[in-house]
Formats: structure tokens, sequence, C-alpha cells
């Protein structure tokens, strides 16, 4: 099975209360990956989580780093964290560019997945920013310059293609709250759409594969109804093992 290093998913939030004449402030840790985590792991493969505080001053910086794995998925996690270290924000030194990194080791034959959130793709309020980087060269589409969300509250049924490898035979495929707009390239292939925009997009970057799923692997756009259902884990186990290269 696949050594994979999923990126972002986490966040820390504060939170003050008011309680007459005083206050006070509570912050927390939230990881919106666990259930994808334990899936996976169940699954057999060997994943490694980068919380998303942690993005900045650990994911990879040399090729020999990336190398250990077969696949990296980025999931709600922007272009800033992977741009900005300390030592270019705080301290102004120049420093690898982790991105131009990671596309030319898809080319060179690794997998990339990205999946949707309100920090993946263009964003929200177009804050991920990954339009124009090179990370938008190693994916299977082009990234909007500006924000990308289509929310869905009724909720949406995805319709999966005849050929389609990853979802064939797990059923209907539940109702999503939501997805990003994004434009297939020439010679990647549409596996998976939303009201007709597409959703699940695969192809070939060089030697590597890499994957864009536009919507969540959590909530919110990931629905209570996906989040039970029975094919959660073997979807994205599947995913994984396309990008491998075992599916």
């Amino acid at each position: 099975m696949a050594k994979v290093l999923l990126a972002g998913e986490s966040w820390i939030y504060s939170v003050t209360e008011f309680k007459g004449y005083d206050s006070f402030t509570s912050t927390k840790l939230e990881i919106g990956c666990e259930d994808l985590l334990r899936e996976l792991r169940k699954a057999g493969h060997e994943i490694t989580h980068l919380l998303a505080h942690d993005v900045p001053e650990h994911f990879p910086w040399t090729r020999e780093e990336l190398d250990r794995y077969d696949v990296v998925v980025l999931s709600d996690i922007g272009a800033n964290s992977l741009a900005l270290s300390n030592g270019v924000f705080a301290l102004g030194n120049p420093s690898t560019d982790r991105m131009a990194l990671l596309r030319d080791w898809v080319h060179d034959g690794g997998s990339l997945m990205m999946a949707g959130g309100y920090l993946s793709f263009a964003g929200f309020e177009g804050k991920a920013h990954y339009h124009g980087t090179p990370v938008e060269d190693a994916l299977p589409v082009e990234i909007l310059p500006y924000d990308d969300r289509v929310e869905a509250p009724q909720g949406i049924s995805p319709q999966a293609a005849l050929d389609d490898p990853i979802s064939d035979g797990l059923g209907r495929f539940p109702r999503i709250l939501g997805y990003q707009r994004v434009t297939p390239k020439d010679g990647s292939r549409v596996l998976m759409t939303a009201n007709g925009d597409p959703l699940l997009i695969t192809g070939e970057f060089g030697k590597g594969r890499s994957l864009a799923y536009t919507t969540d692997i959590a909530p919110h756009w990931a629905s209570v109804e996906f989040m039970e259902w029975q094919g959660y884990g073997p979807f994205f186990s599947r995913c994984i093992n396309w990008l491998a290269g075992t599916l």
C-alpha cells in the first residue's frame, strides 16, 4: 500500500466568553481529517499527517524528503503556508520554493492530490491562492484567480462517469453541500461531476499522476450522509491507489 503525506486539514480557533463583568479566552486545535486518516490506515496505507500550523516549517524542503512518500495530499491548506516559512516571512531570507519542488517531484514520478475546502484551489475570497503557482502546473485542472466556491445547502448528488475506476461499484454517491469550480486541462479525465461541473479529475504530469477532488473530505461540504457512507473509506483509498499506480 501507499506511503502518504497529508498536509493541512486542521485549524486552531480562539473563543472569548463573556460572563457578566468577566471574560476569558480559550483556544482549541481541531483536526478535520480524523475519519479519513482512520479509514486510510484501515485500508493498509501508511499515513503521515502534517498539521496545518506545522506546514510552513515542516513540509518537505528537499527531494529526498519527498521521496519518502508515494503520494502527497494537500487538503484545506493555502499556498502561503508553503511559500512563507518563518525564515522568509519573519527574517527576510531567501529559501526553497517548495511549490516548485513539489511540481518537479510530481513531474519526475511522484503523485499529488488536492482536496477541496476554503483554503484549497482558489478558496474563500481567493485566499488559497493556487492560481498561477507551480502546484497548479502539476494538477489536472486550471484554478480560478478569485473565490471559486459553489455553496449548495440543498445538497447535490454527484454523478460518476460510466468507466470511473475509482467509484465503480460503490453505489450511489451521497450528497455534498458544496464544491469548487475548476477547468479540466487538456488530456485530463473527468470521472465525476456535480451540477455538470467537474468534481473528480485525474491526469498525468510528466511521469507522475495528479488528482483534483473539488469538494471536502469532511464537513461542512461533506454532508453527514457522506461521512456515514460505507463507501467513504474505499473511495478515498481508491484515489490513493490510483495515484500510486496500483488501481
